[in-house]
């Protein structure tokens, strides 16, 4: 009886476990993003604009002035080796006062998934 009870306490166990584990990937699928490919790209370009605009505001504080995606790579200030990631192609539009690094969608028509994703010397990351 004792063996029976444990191994309908396991089973109630990894079923709960399977249930947790099923929500927290649903909640961590982005909006919209019909597969999980999609919305690794949207971390990851959402990571990668982050760094682009740290490099941004290091470069501005030792240099003073903001400068290319290219001209950081060459000095050395961004570790990025690429202009994209996935179907998403990043720019940088400069100011003497600020920056916006612009991420722009150039894959197929995608419901839910941003055309267009951005930061800038806030810091804040915007969709459209």
């Amino acid at each position: 009886m004792g063996r029976a009870f444990g191994f309908v306490t396991l089973i109630i166990v990894v079923a709960v476990g399977a249930y947790i584990y099923m929500r927290q990937t649903q909640s961590v699928t982005s909006p919209g993003a019909g597969s999980p490919t999609s919305t690794v790209d949207l971390m990851g370009v959402r990571s990668d604009l982050l760094a682009i605009a740290q490099a941004e505001r290091s470069h501005a504080a030792l240099q003073g002035s903001y400068a290319s995606i290219e001209t950081l790579r060459s000095q050395g200030e961004l570790a990025m080796d690429r202009n994209n990631r996935g179907p998403y192609t990043y720019s940088a539009e400069l100011s003497d006062s600020g920056f916006r690094i612009v991420a722009t969608y150039s894959g197929p028509e995608s419901a839910g998934v941003p055309r267009t994703m951005s930061i800038d010397q806030s810091m804040q990351v915007s969709q459209q």
